[in-house]
């Protein structure tokens, strides 16, 4: 048997989708992508979405709409320093510093009880990661913020359909940036979304995902429709040719929208399907304990189906390694559980912090390993997994 890590389900809706947009010739940026962003909006119950071409694009674009409210070049964000590597890789492709913060190792996410000492005159924003669609302790995050005058980008990347004290992940902060990458819950092949209330903020988006130029209406009629726009001279010049802020090219396109809107409307059937799987393994795991560890589902909140985290802990007669080989000797498909950024990726080096800053992400980083809980996995898959697990041990003790 076979468990393989994601899995991506293109429905017959977006496949008759793909078929109208190909026929029509407009393929890029139109009228599928200004459903599917109505529809994700809908959906985590935020005002507005602006779809991008990846999860990476969506945390960078939340972060540079900051320039147009008061921030400057290499000002700070504060960040988790575990996360997959795109969180800390968007500060600095946005322009500004991050400063890591250490982790909890029972939920993953950021300690927010070390968040304040991080604070200078410079910092702009937190950005909690919800890991593995685990929510961050947003409360105690907004509180701090609140209090410091800063903004919370929530990166949403892993936590489609994430539940945190009665309120959806990705409507807590100012905005909340998600991932649909092809392994994700909800998915365009390639591609992400923002999410915000705020018009002003989800304005300022749509001009930075097109080379920051003025041309920034919610639904554009030359782009939708081949109309015409009676604001494009409205300035005495071409307004898709007035460049109002840096920006970048990052729009998403109709055909990955068109998987988007397929995905959306089998969201329900998708992550009860996940969920199902996420919890049952979660439960099953208990019976190794003394060995392995993972994350746990309070009662105010609801975790994202997105993967089963996995931790080994200090005392096991094994390694992460030696788990992860026998597990993918096995069949079943494993990724490790990211890593320190600023420790343990060489990447960020230049930032000058040294091994053991971050006790906890650094564990982490050496001990984790996640595998999948996708749709496409059945109560079979699941037993086999328990299975190999329980050999895998009995081997080791």
């Amino acid at each position: 048997m076979e468990l393989p890590f994601g899995t991506i389900s293109i429905t017959q809706d977006s496949r008759r989708l793909i078929d109208q947009a190909l026929d029509s010739g407009r393929v890029s940026n139109g009228k599928y992508v200004r459903q599917f962003e109505e529809d994700f909006a809908s959906l985590t119950g935020t005002k507005e979405a602006v779809a991008l071409s990846s999860g990476t694009d969506a945390d960078a674009l939340a972060l540079a709409v900051l320039y147009d409210f008061g921030a400057e070049r290499g000002d700070e964000i504060i960040i988790p320093a575990l996360s997959f590597v795109a969180t800390g890789n968007s500060v600095l492709q946005a322009g500004f510093t991050p400063v890591f913060v250490d982790v909890e190792r029972n939920t993953l996410n950021i300690d927010p009880a070390l968040i304040e000492n991080k604070i200078t005159q410079r910092t702009r924003a937190i950005m909690p990661v919800h890991l593995m669609g685990k929510p961050a302790e947003m409360d105690t995050i907004n509180e701090i913020a609140k209090r410091h005058g800063l903004f919370v980008i929530e990166d949403a990347a892993e936590a489609h359909g994430a539940v945190y004290k009665g309120r959806n992940v990705g409507t807590i902060g100012d905005m909340a940036a998600y991932s649909l990458y092809l392994a994700h819950i909800i998915t365009t092949i390639e591609g992400g979304v923002v999410t915000t209330d705020r018009e002003d903020f989800a304005d300022v988006l749509r001009s930075l995902r097109c080379h920051g130029r003025a041309c920034k209406c919610k639904v554009c009629v030359v782009n939708t429709s081949s109309g015409y726009c009676k604001k494009r001279f409205a300035q005495g010049r071409d307004i898709r040719f007035i460049f109002e802020r840096i920006g970048y090219s990052c729009k998403m396109n109709e055909i990955e929208a068109a998987v988007g809107i397929g995905s959306l409307r089998m969201y329900d059937r998708i992550i009860g399907k996940r969920r199902h799987n996420l919890i049952t393994m979660t439960e099953r795991l208990a019976e190794f304990d003394e060995y392995i560890t993972t994350i746990h589902e309070e009662e105010y909140e609801t975790m994202g189906p997105h993967a089963l985290p996995m931790i080994v802990r200090e005392d096991a007669p094994f390694c992460r390694d030696e788990l992860t080989d026998y597990l993918d000797k096995n069949g079943i498909d494993t990724r490790d559980l990211f890593a320190s950024m600023p420790t343990q990726c060489p990447g960020f080096s230049f930032l000058g912090h040294k091994l053991g800053e971050f006790p906890q992400a650094e564990y982490i980083g050496d001990n984790g390993l996640h595998i999948g809980v996708h749709q496409n996995l059945s109560d079979d898959h699941i037993d086999y997994f328990i299975d190999m697990v329980a050999k895998f041990i009995r081997r080791r003790t």
